[in-house]
């Protein structure tokens, strides 16, 4: 093969991994997917529907979310779980995350639990947060809960960013704030069906907590899905858990805790760009436990 042969080739195959990442990349930012997931349970007898999502980071998918909001309604939902980070830090106003609220109640009820995001532009300058999304139609969770009946399934559904852990060298459980610690202790004081809103996988997945607390299932975001996901090998970072995280995307059980994870909806000021990594509308389907 002569040089100006293996040169075009070069080229070509150069170009074609270029146009590769390019494409990648905007997909990861503005293409939508959905992904089911089960979750059985002998705490019901009838299939509940969960939409799950998170981390929309301000982003739009089409004018103010119109196509976000038809995509979930189009799963029929019975509960819409907005689980943090809708919003950034350095936001103007909270006009994306309640203007979406607003379309999606419309659908089903909507439950919000505050991710990282929230709670730093609350505490610079944006105190009335939590008023102006439950305004426009959310039920706001944080470190509280509240008793539901959907299709005969009696649920528990609390939420928490904390962590469920004490910072004391072992992540002890027992050692959790004390505040974390009674709301914990009241929340899983139930015959329900537990289901926590926790923005960090995090908050639950070090130390013994994942055993120390009888929660059914936790629902996270936070850590974009590893952000840049590599095949074969996951996403590449996690947050507390550092790089190629182990909990970051999908249903996990951890001691008999459940854990999922959604991989979100966009990203903010991260070093590296979303990448082979769908924003994802996450739908959760709550079965009756097989007895066969």
């Amino acid at each position: 093969m002569n040089q100006k042969k293996l040169s075009k080739i070069i080229l070509i195959t150069l170009s074609l991994f270029l146009l590769y990442i390019l494409a990648s990349l905007w997909i990861s930012t503005n293409h939508l997917s959905i992904h089911s997931y089960n979750f059985p349970t002998a705490k019901t007898d009838q299939q509940v529907t969960l939409a799950v999502i998170s981390d929309l980071h301000g982003h739009e998918f089409s004018r103010d979310n119109e196509e976000l909001a038809e995509r979930i309604k189009g799963q029929s939902p019975d509960l819409i779980l907005m689980d943090g980070d809708f919003l950034n830090a350095d936001s103007d106003n909270a006009d994306i995350p309640c203007d979406l609220i607003r379309r999606l109640i419309k659908t089903a009820p909507v439950y919000y639990a505050l991710g990282n995001h929230e709670l730093s532009y609350i505490e610079n300058g944006h105190p009335e947060l939590v008023d102006e999304l439950q305004e426009s139609g959310a039920v706001v969770l944080d470190k509280s809960y509240k008793d539901l009946q959907v299709r005969g399934t009696a649920i528990r559904l609390g939420g928490m960013y904390d962590y469920a852990f004490g910072l004391d060298g072992s992540n002890s459980a027992a050692a959790a704030p004390e505040d974390a610690k009674v709301f914990m202790e009241d929340f899983q004081d139930t015959e329900r069906l537990k289901i926590m809103m926790s923005h960090r996988p995090d908050s639950f997945i070090f130390g013994d907590a994942s055993s120390y607390w009888d929660v059914d299932l936790v629902i996270s975001g936070h850590d974009h899905g590893g952000q840049v996901v590599i095949p074969f090998l996951g996403g590449i970072y996690g947050g507390d858990q550092g790089w190629f995280p182990e909990y970051v995307h999908g249903m996990y059980q951890k001691d008999e805790m459940h854990l999922f994870v959604t991989s979100g909806l966009g990203s903010h000021d991260q070093m590296l760009k979303r990448f082979n990594n769908f924003p994802e509308i996450a739908i959760i389907k709550i079965e009756p436990l097989s007895t066969e």
